[in-house]
């Protein structure tokens, strides 16, 4: 058994912390907010079951000029955000090529292939099943050109990853889905993904059960990682905390934490809005507006409608105009209420340019793992990871978890 410190409590530091108590280890996290406040606190609340295949940048000119020209509301930017990240989006680029994406996927869609199996019995133990929804996701399409062009791809997504799928006319699924006041042309139903409705709050009770398992959660902010003669030193605002082997599960702010220590790691940094409102008929299940780049799902709070990515500077003052715009497009087919008012949150979402997390020990330095970069899926893949990092630490490393080690990456 080993002294381990997990720097990071939200989903995936949470479940790391969990798989390696689960293997006898003495496991304390640290982070600067209680568990579960930060990107696990405002994202869709979707176990993507569907998404087999990672978001790759486009690659056709027509969707790139949108972008640039601000004529889609997937994507914002700012000039000074797109020149700050260029070589990590060169590369993001680069690897969305289909050769390459394909090779990727092939990896990626078994991490995906496992969340909810690997969710399942922590949402059992914690008696967390009221937060949760088995009912799928819609991809929601305005045009009849678009729905057919989603669904040609069906048939590839079914026979290569054995993602189950269904395709809704416009009736069909005004009949499904009651908060609709408007037909669209119809929807993609992926049946596998869950939803949950309050994704802070699983987080948390994933930690309440660390610690009813005897591990500890400590409130700090992580300053800096030193290496010692017998193991690690991590300095906070509290304090020195002294271990045998570390985990850096800090989401976007895990490379500013290792550079000092030699690693450039390169990321994307999306930046995403959530806004909440008091929808007057709630959704059956999360609804992703393809037109307009948001998904609408409903919360504990109200119903959330979520953004795409704002490619901005780290440091750039919330702006969420996407939010706005999103919102007023999803008006034309759901009733979607006042506002509630609460300060206007929004996160990051750390995309690693091989568009797969790094999962594993680092190269150079022993003691110290990873378990970071899991672009839109963290909450999908907390537990998933956290299951490949605890078999790393213990030295029985999958081949899987091989293609996500940092020391064939770094």
């Amino acid at each position: 058994m080993a002294d381990i410190l997990v720097l990071g409590a939200g989903m995936v530091g949470i479940s790391s912390a969990l798989a390696l108590q689960e293997r006898g280890h003495h496991v304390t996290v640290l982070d600067r907010r209680e568990p579960g406040m930060e990107t696990s606190y405002g994202n869709a609340g979707i176990i993507q079951a569907e998404a087999a295949e990672p978001y790759a940048l486009p690659r056709d000119l027509a969707t790139l000029t949108r972008y640039v020209l601000g004529l889609s509301n997937d994507v914002s930017w700012t000039l000074k955000g797109v020149v700050t990240q260029a070589p990590a989006l060169i590369r993001y680029f680069h690897n969305s090529s289909p050769k390459r994406l394909t090779a990727i996927a092939q990896n990626y869609s078994q991490l995906i292939s496992a969340a909810c199996k690997d969710h399942a019995p922590l949402i059992e133990a914690v008696h967390a099943d009221n937060l949760i929804t088995r009912q799928g996701l819609w991809y929601m399409y305005r045009h009849e050109r678009d729905l057919e062009k989603a669904a040609l791809d069906l048939e590839r997504m079914n026979h290569a990853y054995g993602v189950q799928s269904r395709v809704l006319d416009g009736q069909a699924c005004r009949t499904e889905e009651p908060a609709l006041t408007h037909t669209p042309a119809g929807a993609i139903h992926w049946q596998q993904s869950w939803s949950c409705s309050n994704p802070a709050q699983l987080t948390r009770q994933y930690a309440e059960l660390f610690t009813q398992r005897g591990g500890t959660v400590a409130t700090c902010q992580v300053q800096q990682l030193v290496k010692s003669t017998r193991g690690w030193r991590v300095l906070t605002s509290e304090g020195e905390f002294t271990s045998e082997y570390v985990v850096v599960a800090l989401g976007p702010w895990s490379p500013a934490l290792l550079k000092p220590l030699g690693y450039r790691i390169s990321m994307v940094y999306k930046r995403g809005y959530h806004g909440h409102y008091k929808a007057p008929v709630p959704l059956q299940r999360p609804i992703l507006d393809v037109d307009n780049g948001v998904v609408a799902a409903t919360m504990s709070k109200g119903l959330r409608v979520s953004t795409g990515a704002a490619l901005v500077s780290r440091e750039d003052h919330a702006n969420p105009q996407q939010l706005v715009r999103g919102v007023s497009g999803l008006s034309d087919l759901l009733e979607i209420g006042p506002r509630i008012k609460e300060p206007q949150w929004f996160g990051t979402r750390p995309c690693l340019p091989d568009m797969l997390p790094l999962v594993g020990p680092v190269p150079n330095h022993h003691g110290l793992f990873l378990n970071f970069g899991h672009g839109h899926q963290g909450f999908t893949l907390g537990p998933t990871t956290a299951r490949i990092l605890a078999s790393s630490i213990d030295s029985r490393l999958s081949d899987l978890g091989a293609a996500l080690s940092p020391a064939s990456r770094l």
